[in-house]
């Protein structure tokens, strides 16, 4: 079944998302959200992707309908949301997707980028099953890990700028001290933005890396293997 643009309850107005269903009808839910480049094809893909395994997969359009390929105007979105409303507008897609007709009731969540600092966040904010988190910076937000539900994963790259090694230890340890399950991966060799093959990525200084982006995927899809089905 082809995607579609569906609307669900969040921040007291309606909000939108990329909605991609497995071919089987049903499976368990997953939000996947966004880089700072907004609702592109790219993180439409990924949903689309992850349909094709068997999930019903969410995309939240935090920037409602804006989007850009310039990282000037990517870090200006990024800095005009609101993270209180966009907070809200993604624990509403994990409320439709809780009770979708489609889902079996397990959510989880996988962000890349500024994505993977809010799909940590979303985990302390919902009974997430399952969160993964792209080279993910927490800009904005202050989780509270001891409210995490479901067990993380952390995928990032040995050069990068935004999100270092450094940072996913600093991550590690601070989600391990606070009584939570984690596994983070270094990719060695890889820059930021390793599993998106976009041309605007190098203009924010990432690059697309074949091996460690099908090496991150398949253990993405493992772990949600192991804790959704």
């Amino acid at each position: 079944m082809a995607g579609q643009i569906v609307s669900f309850p969040g921040n007291g107005q309606p909000a939108e998302g990329y909605l991609a269903t497995p071919a089987s009808g049903s499976g368990p839910g997953v939000i996947v959200i966004q880089e700072w480049w907004g609702l592109v094809p790219w993180i439409k893909s990924i949903a689309d992707r992850l349909a094709g395994e068997g999930y019903v997969a969410l995309t939240p359009d935090l920037y409602h309908g804006k989007t850009t390929d310039e990282p000037d105007e990517a870090g200006k979105l990024m800095m005009g949301m609101k993270m209180e409303q966009a907070a809200k507008e993604m624990s509403g897609a994990y409320d439709y997707l809780k009770t979708h007709d489609n889902s079996t009731g397990k959510v989880a969540c996988v962000g890349f980028c500024m994505g993977g600092g809010l799909s940590l966040y979303l985990a302390t904010l919902k009974p997430i099953d399952a969160c993964v988190s792209y080279y993910g910076v927490l800009a904005g937000a202050t989780p509270d890990f001891s409210k995490l539900s479901g067990p993380v994963m952390g995928h990032y790259a040995e050069d990068d700028g935004w999100a270092s090694p450094a940072v996913a230890r600093a991550l590690e340890k601070q989600i391990r001290d606070a009584g939570g399950h984690v596994e983070m991966y270094d990719y060695m060799g890889a820059k930021h933005a390793f599993m998106n093959p976009s041309p605007e990525v190098p203009k924010a200084g990432g690059q697309f890396n074949e091996e460690a982006a099908a090496t991150s995927w398949a253990r993405t899809l493992a772990f949600f293997k192991q804790h959704l089905w």
